[in-house]
């Protein structure tokens, strides 16, 4: 079954950016080129985005192939399809990388195992539940992300919204 994305890497210092092309060919199994524009929120860095079409999982190997450079900013979203729901990989070098489930009408959907794993730890003390549940929702990935989405002048942009 095939589904379709959209890779968004929103900050690349520009010599990774050649790489992160080879990498995006690797998982799609064809050459890609990506359009580089200036990313203004990060100077001397880049920003790139590019739909892509392929097997259910293409976005977590993208993912996966984009995680361990420490100075990429990048999201990775796929469509749900009739064999599995949607996801959106987030990832920024200071908090890592978030995964969520995205259900057919765009919203996160949390394992109720994560949802006990949140309450149980504000129960404890160790932490406010507000705080579990933004971060089960990605929101410090969402709210370091935000600047980054905003490209320069002219440049291509499709804009991210939680759907309510």
């Amino acid at each position: 079954m095939t589904t379709r994305g959209v890779l968004y890497v929103h900050a690349a210092p520009r010599a990774l950016c050649p790489h992160v092309e080879w990498a995006v060919a690797g998982v799609l199994g064809v050459r890609v080129n990506l359009d580089w524009v200036r990313q203004p929120a990060a100077p001397g860095t880049w920003r790139a985005e590019f739909s892509w079409q392929g097997e259910s999982g293409t976005a977590s190997r993208l993912a996966s192939a984009l995680r361990g450079w420490q100075l990429l900013r990048f999201e990775v979203t796929a469509e749900p399809c009739a064999s599995a729901e949607g996801e959106r990989y987030s990832a920024t070098p200071e908090l890592g990388i978030f995964h969520a489930v995205i259900g057919m009408h765009g919203d996160i959907l949390v394992p109720e195992d994560r949802l006990r794993a949140a309450m149980a730890r504000a129960a404890s003390g160790e932490a406010e539940l507000a705080a579990e549940v933004a971060r089960l929702l990605g929101k410090p990935w969402d709210d370091e992300l935000e600047p980054f989405r905003y490209a320069g002048e002219g440049a291509p942009v499709r804009w991210l919204h939680q759907v309510v």
